[in-house]
């Protein structure tokens, strides 16, 4: 797979990573360990070398997980993780204290098996902790060697340049597909001029994209999605006109549905760097194979047109989620 570099950082990953949340968190129930494994050595054998996880995965089971299963490799993975809730547990709340970052820092240290995290996240702005200090800390963690590299999450362009001006962000994650385009207006400008790589997660609309579900689709009762607005049963039937469009496209390319979407994402800018997640073996060759879908420039506008033209239904957070996300 090709290589790309996460902005002007020289942290270069594979042009697609691997999002792992779903194996222990999120989606129903966790993924059979010696399968979750499987499935990610597999991904480092099919060209992915960008791992992203988080102590809130699980809590915890994520982080252990990745650690045992890039271990034989761990010199020729980059691994993301992510700090920024109480006790790892997102249902606590956000805690950015320089206190917890250390905390986290060390625990995840030793969970993944390793002497650097690559790429550590605040998985989302804490309002009662000025971003300053959160990068302040995580330089000292850089300078300490425990870190190689900061980013952000699901973060406002103010709060990027804030904390940019304090420690350089190499990466910024939020969510970002075909049916998310918010940071569009806003993020994207920001960070080409700051010169910060993003990385999209849910690049497939947390499944919706692929075309595999529809208004009579079930989700287990642990599942995320059943408090998601956009996935309400009503919603969900609304938003199918995106799909079908998406599946036309795909046909006339000799794709699917979920490349097309990849392929996207990643014909926007060579900084950008999508990290779809599964827990199926032949869903992550699909996926993969999206990086060799190339899109011309007139393909890419009239995708990215013609989906703007369906006005997708529901918010992709319930309320007090939505209230995470830095405004």
């Amino acid at each position: 797979m090709e290589k790309r570099k996460l902005g002007n950082s020289g942290l270069e990953v594979s042009a697609l990573g691997l999002g792992c949340m779903g194996l222990s968190f999120g989606y129903g129930p966790a993924t059979d360990k010696k399968q979750a494994i499987q499935l990610i050595r597999e991904a480092f054998e099919q060209g992915v070398t960008f791992f992203d996880t988080a102590e809130a995965y699980g809590p915890f089971d994520n982080e252990e997980l990745l650690g045992q299963a890039l271990e034989p490799f761990r010199n020729q993975v980059v691994i993301a993780t992510k700090f920024g809730f109480k006790g790892g547990k997102t249902e606590l709340g956000m805690d950015s204290t320089p206190e917890n970052i250390r905390a986290v820092t060390e625990a995840a240290l030793k969970r993944l098996k390793t002497d650097a995290i690559d790429l550590l996240y605040q998985h989302r702005v804490d309002p009662n902790v000025p971003v300053e200090e959160v990068a302040g800390t995580v330089k000292a963690l850089i300078q300490e060697g425990k870190v190689k590299h900061f980013g952000l999450s699901e973060a406002s362009a103010d709060t990027i340049r804030r904390a940019h001006a304090v420690q350089t962000v190499t990466a910024v994650q939020s969510e970002y597909s075909l049916w998310w385009r918010a940071p569009e207006k806003e993020i994207l400008p920001a960070l080409e001029e700051l010169g910060i790589g993003f990385v999209p997660f849910s690049p497939l609309g947390k499944g919706f994209l692929t075309g595999k579900i529809d208004e009579k689709t079930t989700f287990d009762k642990t599942d995320f999605r059943n408090v998601v607005p956009r996935f309400s049963e009503e919603n969900r039937k609304a938003n199918q006109a995106l799909v079908d469009l998406l599946a036309k496209i795909a046909t006339e390319k000799d794709a699917t549905s979920a490349q097309i979407a990849l392929a996207w994402l990643l014909a926007q800018k060579r900084w950008i760097v999508p990290i779809p997640g599964t827990t199926k073996l032949h869903r992550l060759k699909e996926n993969v194979a999206a990086a060799e879908i190339k899109l011309t420039t007139i393909e890419f506008k009239d995708i990215g047109d013609a989906i703007s033209q369906i006005d997708v239904q529901g918010a992709r957070y319930p309320e007090h989620l939505q209230k995470r996300v830095d405004q």
